[in-house]
């Protein structure tokens, strides 16, 4: 039965169609719509909900006020779910997921640390390995000009010991790169300590020689030179590199670094870090480099206008200005760098203090063995001849 409006307002009931419930199945209501009365334009029924139903990824909100059947569809939050049609609430994902696009399911979180498969990696290991090379080719070079007197003059021994640790600092960028594990945790910065002690022990035992030949050379001065031979420099060496190292031992006693999953950074990321452990023992650590090439810039500064015999005093300022000014820049760019930046920051910090001590120290010197040999000679180096180095 249809009720119809007519044009004089009145209404009345019709028949439309019949409903046979012995019809077979499908067949039992017939109706003709042709006589059915719509009172809208869709010529549709109407739904009798007042809200639709809130699809997987949404939960349900009830209007305050209005009836139980009548709410909103609010989509989940970041890091929930919901994967059932009508869900009063959405669901947490588990600690190493987070939710999808949808908000229907939990997909795993990418894993993010300095990869050597992607570029960054990819570059500072190249850059490293270069580094590692460049330090083998001129150390052959100075073996193989062993007898010269551009090498004997700057301290051959010293010369070698300062080119190995600066392979050693090369190398231990290496261990920055890659998934952080236990053992390059604990290895990473005490490698990185002990090397970089050991090239500015170098360096500064070779500031203190200088000074010392060049009192030496002064009336009255002649005895100074007992307490910087080969022993006493070597010692001298090994004394300040193990106090380094006592300080990293110290440091993986007390407060071990250990790998550590950062989810602060970003929600649907894991930032895979080397927590430091005891940010005491590292800024220790880097102030004790600091304050080794604090000491050797005084000296070599102090040492710059010495007579052109001892010119080496020079290329040591320059090279500890260049030292100085990196970690300098490093220590607010380290602190302000999210994640695996951080791990880039102190690779390219390393990176670039090791080339600046390569390319200042032993840079000219190379020149001059392989481009300037007619230079290579004691008078020349003595400052004696028309050409000075």
């Amino acid at each position: 039965m249809n009720w119809a409006w007519l044009p004089d307002g009145s209404a009345e009931v019709h028949k439309v169609g019949v409903f046979k419930k012995s019809a077979s199945t499908g067949e039992e209501l017939n109706l003709d719509e042709d006589r059915i009365f719509w009172n809208f334009e869709t010529n549709k029924p109407l739904r009798s909900v007042c809200s639709e139903s809130c699809s997987p990824g949404t939960r349900v909100t009830r209007r305050k006020g209005e009836p139980i059947c009548c709410f909103d569809c609010l989509a989940c939050s970041e890091g929930e779910i919901s994967n059932e049609t009508d869900s009063t609430e959405c669901t947490s994902c588990p600690e190493d997921f987070w939710s999808n696009p949808q908000r229907d399911h939990c997909v795993p979180k990418i894993m993010e640390f300095l990869s050597y498969h992607e570029g960054l990696g990819i570059s500072l290991t190249t850059i490293s390995l270069i580094g590692t090379l460049i330090c083998a080719i001129v150390l052959g070079i100075f073996i193989y000009h062993r007898d010269t007197p551009m090498v004997r003059a700057n301290n051959s021994e010293l010369s070698f010991q300062l080119l190995l640790s600066l392979k050693l600092c090369f190398l231990c960028s290496l261990l920055f790169i890659g998934r952080p594990m236990l053992w390059t945790c604990q290895l990473r910065h005490a490698v990185f300590g002990i090397s970089f002690v050991l090239c500015v022990s170098c360096i500064l035992v070779k500031t203190m020689v200088v000074l010392a030949a060049f009192k030496a050379s002064k009336p009255g001065g002649a005895g100074i030179m007992r307490f910087f031979g080969a022993v006493q420099q070597r010692g001298t060496v090994l004394a300040l590199t193990s106090i380094q190292a006592i300080i990293c031992i110290v440091w993986l006693v007390s407060a071990s670094p250990t790998p550590h999953k950062n989810t602060e950074y970003h929600g649907d990321k894991i930032v895979y870090e080397c927590d430091v452990g005891s940010t005491v023992g590292f800024a220790v650590l880097l102030g004790y480099i600091g304050l080794l090439a604090l000491l050797s810039f005084v000296l070599a500064f102090m040492a710059r206008n010495l007579p052109d015999n001892f010119n080496e005093a020079k290329l040591i300022t320059f090279s500890m200005l260049i030292f100085c000014a990196v970690w300098i820049a490093f220590i607010p760019a380290y602190i302000s760098s999210p994640g695996k930046y951080a791990d880039v920051v102190e690779v390219f910090a390393i990176l670039a203090s090791s080339f600046g001590l390569l390319g200042a120290l032993f840079g000219p010197k190379c020149y001059i063995m392989l481009l300037k040999p007619e230079r290579n000679t004691k008078k020349s180096i003595m400052g004696r001849g028309a050409t000075k180095t």
